[in-house]
């Protein structure tokens, strides 16, 4: 009989411990809408093999802990299907709200939309998901200012040249993005090639456009179309070829490249310094990846625009905070998901070149042996 009260009162304790856990699913749920134990909020990211996204995946960890709320970070590595079934599993956890960087924000409807039928907020993250109107918030960089910061570098390193060979390189067109990073660009770039400043090497679907601005959304075919021979998918190794394939038929000596990212720009830049008839060379990039800033030291790459995701991922975490406390978070922006216009919030953007690296350096806000040790 005393064995079978002990037992008993074993079983007791442990149901009484399962239940203050919440165990079964029986747990109340908190007042930010969280079961307790389970996640709050889900971050759906396009890949872990590029720095780009780590460094996001960090800086949404810290923020979101710091702030109190439990989160499971996930990566599609590149595929849509597994970009889906992250995003089910994530729903499946109990989220209140998704927050995600599509892999191809044309494809990424049917994700957003299954998170949005099981009452989950949507923002998206960087990349605005196209086509859909199972989207709430987005979140970014401002994107046509990356582009018009680009192109504006290039024309003030050739000031005053004439007939400067330009070759231009985009980003992936499944990537809305990457229309508006051509599209700022372009609203510089293209007065210089009318002007004959630069004289356009590998792109002749922009001919037609020579002197005139093309808009991300207005002329979103047009731009597809131009995008579509110059498209990197913002992958290395098709950067590198696209770029061998340029330089066999495209004038050299001091040359102008318009690369999309970092990634592309190391890509590119490899290609054209392998080329004994390219004299100089100037290229452009965005996400100040270690790798990059080491090329910019060392004058392989010539700039790059500092996206910092720490505060990307702040902006978006308070973003967050107002959204799970019940309240309606507060933007400065829209952008048109060929859907519906997204209330946004753009963070800042830094240009930095070799001498703004120095200062960054110097600021703390780079470690030097971080960027020595970069690969």
């Amino acid at each position: 009989m005393k064995k079978f009260l002990a037992l008993l009162l074993t079983l007791a304790l442990m149901l009484g411990t399962l239940a203050a856990c919440g165990g079964g699913g029986g747990g109340e749920e908190s007042s930010d809408g969280g079961g307790e134990g389970g996640v709050q909020v889900g971050i759906v990211l396009p890949t872990k093999d590029e720095p780009r996204w780590l460094q996001d995946e960090a800086s949404f960890t810290t923020a979101l802990e710091s702030a109190g709320f439990t989160s499971e970070v996930m990566f599609s590595q590149g595929s849509t299907a597994t970009e889906l079934s992250n995003v089910e599993s994530l729903v499946e956890k109990g989220v209140k709200v998704l927050v995600i960087c599509a892999q191809d924000g044309a494809a990424a409807g049917a994700a957003v939309q299954a998170a949005k039928d099981a009452g989950v907020t949507v923002v998206c993250y960087d990349r605005l998901i196209t086509g859909t109107d199972a989207v709430d918030y987005y979140v970014t960089f401002d994107s046509f200012g990356v582009g018009k910061a680009q192109g504006q570098y290039l024309i003030d390193k050739y000031a005053g040249k004439k007939d400067v060979p330009l070759y231009l390189f985009s980003g992936a067109k499944t990537d809305n993005n990457a229309f508006i990073f051509f599209s700022g660009a372009w609203s510089v770039l293209n007065k210089a090639v009318a002007d004959g400043q630069f004289k356009i090497q590998n792109c002749d679907a922009i001919a037609d456009y020579v002197g005139k601005e093309l808009d991300a959304d207005k002329d979103h075919d047009a731009l597809s179309k131009v995008l579509g021979t110059i498209d990197t998918n913002w992958d290395f190794n098709t950067a590198k070829t696209l770029a061998e394939a340029a330089l066999q038929s495209g004038e050299k000596g001091d040359v102008a490249i318009l690369a999309p990212n970092d990634g592309t720009a190391r890509a590119i830049a490899d290609a054209f310094s392998a080329d004994n008839a390219v004299t100089s060379y100037a290229v452009t990039g965005q996400d100040a990846e270690l790798a990059s800033l080491k090329y910019i030291q060392d004058d392989k790459q010539s700039m790059t625009v500092w996206k910092n995701t720490a505060t990307l991922a702040k902006t978006t975490c308070d973003m967050v905070s107002e959204i799970l406390g019940g309240g309606t978070p507060k933007t400065d922006a829209t952008y048109n998901n060929q859907k519906k216009d997204v209330p946004s919030i753009q963070a800042e953007i830094v240009v930095v070149d070799k001498a703004k690296l120095e200062e960054l350096v110097k600021n703390g806000d780079f470690s030097q042996d971080d960027i020595d040790n970069a690969k």
